[in-house]
């Protein structure tokens, strides 16, 4: 399997991280996730869309390259990419927004971001105020995106997700919360945004000047730990085991992508590596 190296310097301390980016545009076979929610990403970034009589609602578009495959993966499941009424994101990096000027052209579908990620997303993804501008591809950008708040509630029919924004990886990182019903079983399926405290240039999260940048951060994480949490997604799916817990509900055990302290365990760890970024950056200072 190839891998990137992605490294970024700061303050004369290089943080290096491996990327599975082949698994990035592989082509993965869509399937059902639970109730009215779908995979329909590749191997490597997550796509969901949750269906519903009136319309559907895909979160995240990533990379342009995957635009084919989305809305291939789509038509397999036997929806129609035109019904798509509304695209939510988690963050406004490339390889997670990168698809969605264009996926919004091909359905008609309206946009809705955070306020900072509705900036990025106009801009192509280049946010002032992103730990790691400068680093990243930028892409096409998306011309209309409506904002919405903190707790805002997104309806399409019978589809209500509630906006948690869980600023860090980015400013406007955005972890979203659904209901999805089968079999007289409903469960509160979470899609939490990337936690990963990485940055480029000169950006510091513990730089003193901005205090909200460690704050906003901590807060996200207590946010996304005290959710009710049933079936725990993120955009790099394998970050939050996602693929096993698919592999093991589809090889016999129906209650496997169930795991009520995922989100707990998951910002748990995500605060700890912030805690060692926050050392790091103080001894690189010295």
């Amino acid at each position: 399997m190839k891998f990137i190296r992605f490294c970024v310097v700061l303050s004369g301390l290089m943080t290096c991280t491996c990327l599975m980016a082949s698994e990035w545009t592989t082509a993965q076979a869509p399937f059902h996730v639970y109730g009215n929610t779908y995979y329909v990403g590749s191997r490597g970034l997550t796509a969901l869309l949750i269906t519903s009589e009136a319309g559907h609602v895909l979160i995240d578009g990533p990379m342009e390259e995957n635009v084919a495959m989305i809305e291939a993966n789509i038509r397999a499941l036997g929806f129609r990419v035109e019904d798509v009424r509304m695209i939510l994101n988690s963050h406004a990096h490339y390889d997670h927004a990168g698809g969605i000027a264009t996926l919004a052209q091909h359905s008609g579908a309206k946009v809705y971001a955070s306020r900072a990620s509705a900036s990025m997303l106009k801009s192509g993804g280049d946010g002032a105020a992103d730990p790691q501008r400068g680093s990243l591809a930028l892409y096409a950008p998306v011309a209309k995106v409506k904002r919405f708040r903190d707790g805002a509630q997104m309806r399409v029919g019978d589809v209500a997700l509630t906006a948690h924004l869980t600023p860090g990886h980015t400013p406007g990182s955005t972890t979203w919360i659904w209901r999805s019903c089968q079999d007289g079983q409903c469960l509160s399926m979470v899609y939490a945004d990337s936690l990963t405290a990485a940055a480029s240039g000169s950006y510091r999260f513990s730089d003193p000047a901005h205090p909200e940048r460690v704050a906003d951060f901590r807060q996200g994480l207590k946010t996304i730990a005290a959710l009710d949490c049933d079936v725990l997604i993120t955009p790099h799916p394998e970050v939050s085991g996602f693929p096993e817990r698919v592999a093991r509900r589809d090889g016999g055990e129906p209650q496997a992508l169930i795991d009520r302290e995922g989100c707990s365990r998951y910002a748990e760890a995500a605060g700890k590596r912030l805690d060692a970024r926050i050392v790091d950056e103080a001894a690189a200072k010295h």
